[in-house]
Parts: structure tokens; sequence; C-alpha cells
């Protein structure tokens, strides 16, 4: 049963992408370059407390 659900979301999902992607290509350009700076950041801030932590958790 929870497979079939996974499929479903996922295809759901697909779907919906490319219904963004086919009706406004500029928009979904927005929304892979807003998902890019999230990731960025995400990475950025592990990677200071990584440092934070190196460093003996001292500020």
């Amino acid at each position: 049963m929870t497979v079939n659900a996974k499929k479903i979301a996922v295809y759901v999902l697909v779907v919906f992408a490319l219904y963004v992607i086919i009706t406004d290509p500029a928009k979904a350009a927005d929304y892979v370059q807003i998902g890019f700076e999230g990731i960025s950041d995400a990475a950025n801030a592990i990677g200071d407390f990584m440092t934070w932590v190196a460093n003996g958790g001292k500020s």
C-alpha cells in the first residue's frame, strides 16, 4: 500500500512540474533558481557549523 502511495506522489509531482514548465517556463526557471539558492544556503550553513565544531565550539 505504501509503495502505491509513493508512486502516486511521484507521478503527481512529475505531472505538476511538467505542467508548470509547459505553461510558464519563466516561472519554472525562477523555481529552479530558488531551489538551488536554498541548497547553496543550506550547504553554507552546514560548512559554518562544521567550522564551528572544528574550532571546539568557540565563536
